[in-house]
């Protein structure tokens, strides 16, 4: 990755503090390739911890805000005021901490959902576009350098005609009541909090969006889902489902979204085939891409290396035989929302067509998603038109 010197963009967050696994990934994406600069939050719902929070983090005490709407309306006063927020907080806030934020021309990143309905998101949509700003969504694991590598193996037609897409993200941890000694996750398993569905949004929009990176020619035509709560007290939110998709060119895919995977860490697998060739890529080994040629010994693609194509190698940060994890893969998406901000479209110099990055159209295909498995599972399982 060829680095660049520029005027980093003044950035807060809202949510993400004390304690706040997902804050910290955040931050340290963030402010990775000095893309970013930290220079305000409204961290906590509780005022003072928040403010002390950010006084930690070496924030001027008077730019660490109560909450959200104070520092908008201040910042915006400010001709030092941030340009870009990210939000991480509980997923029923999303909507209006987002939508406030684009009335107050700032970029946002938001972690997913993006809101809870296809109407919410296309409000969403069309203020993104009327006040010219952009909306990421943190799908961190689409900045794992074999996900490009698999998006441009299909286009140069390696794997042939794609028949058939396998997804799942099905982990253990969740196999029994966690909740209950929990507060971070029983947020997660309360529909006033967590919306419509647990594990369909929680997890399932991961594989889901990765498919459509490495896939952007397939469009969803119907699906079928059923879901389960095998934890009882979590109904009516599943944390088990299976959904069964249909694409327009008559490939078929399933995804597995779970929680109760007993025994597995992760369980997050992408498996794409084709009339001549599969690969797969599994989070838990995200430096490798299985290739399987029909008749031929099983390949291991390794990241950093020569072979790749090169809008795979432009995500390369230290050459090949270092392991890159998370941290790597959610600074290429920062990285990319950057340039997107800053109105850089493309990457041509080094080697990319055109920037790829989880926007205002993949939050509102995740919403899409989990409403019509939503839709079709309570319906019985039946099979529902997906648009």
């Amino acid at each position: 990755m060829t680095e660049t010197k520029r005027r980093p963009i003044r950035w807060a967050m809202v949510g993400g503090g004390r304690g706040s696994q997902i804050g910290s990934i955040h931050r340290s994406a963030a402010l990775r390739d000095n893309t970013f600069e930290l220079v305000a939050g409204a961290f906590d719902i509780d005022a003072e911890r928040g403010r002390a929070f950010g006084l930690d983090l070496g924030l001027d005490a008077a730019r660490s805000y109560a909450d959200y709407a104070t520092m908008f309306s201040a910042e915006t006063k400010r001709p030092d005021g941030i340009e870009a927020v990210s939000i991480a907080t509980p997923n029923n806030t999303h909507f209006a901490i987002c939508k406030a934020a684009l009335e107050h021309d700032l970029h946002v990143v938001c972690e997913k959902p993006l809101c809870f309905t296809v109407a919410e998101a296309q409000e969403l949509k069309a203020l993104s576009e009327a006040r010219g700003r952009i909306v990421g969504v943190t799908y961190g694991y689409a900045g794992h350098q074999m996900i490009e590598q698999a998006r441009a193996m299909v286009r140069h037609g390696d794997l042939g005609e794609i028949r058939i897409v396998n997804l799942q993200f099905a982990h253990g941890f969740h196999s029994a009541a966690v909740e209950e000694q929990n507060p971070s996750t029983r947020w997660r398993v309360d529909p006033r909090f967590a919306g419509p569905s647990y594990v369909l949004g929680d997890v399932g929009t991961h594989p889901l969006y990765l498919s459509e990176v490495i896939l952007p020619q397939l469009r969803i035509k119907r699906l079928m889902c059923t879901r389960q709560s095998f934890v009882k007290s979590r109904a009516p939110l599943e944390d088990n489902a299976v959904t069964l998709m249909e694409y327009d060119n008559g490939a078929i895919a399933t995804v597995w979204s779970s929680a109760v995977n007993a025994g597995s860490m992760h369980g997050q697998k992408v498996r794409i085939v084709g009339s001549k060739a599969s690969i797969e890529w599994w989070d838990e080994r995200p430096n490798q891409l299985s290739y399987e040629i029909q008749g031929d010994p099983v390949r291991i693609l390794e990241r950093g290396m020569d072979y790749l194509y090169p809008e795979a190698r432009i995500d390369d940060r230290i050459g090949g035989g270092h392991p890159e994890g998370l941290f790597e893969a959610w600074a290429n998406l920062y990285r990319r929302f950057a340039l997107a901000i800053g109105g850089k479209r493309g990457l041509t110099p080094e080697g990319l067509d055109d920037l790829v990055f989880p926007g205002i159209d993949a939050g509102l295909e995740g919403v899409r998603w989990v409403e019509n498995c939503v839709r079709s599972a309570d319906a019985g399982g039946i099979w529902v038109d997906y648009r």
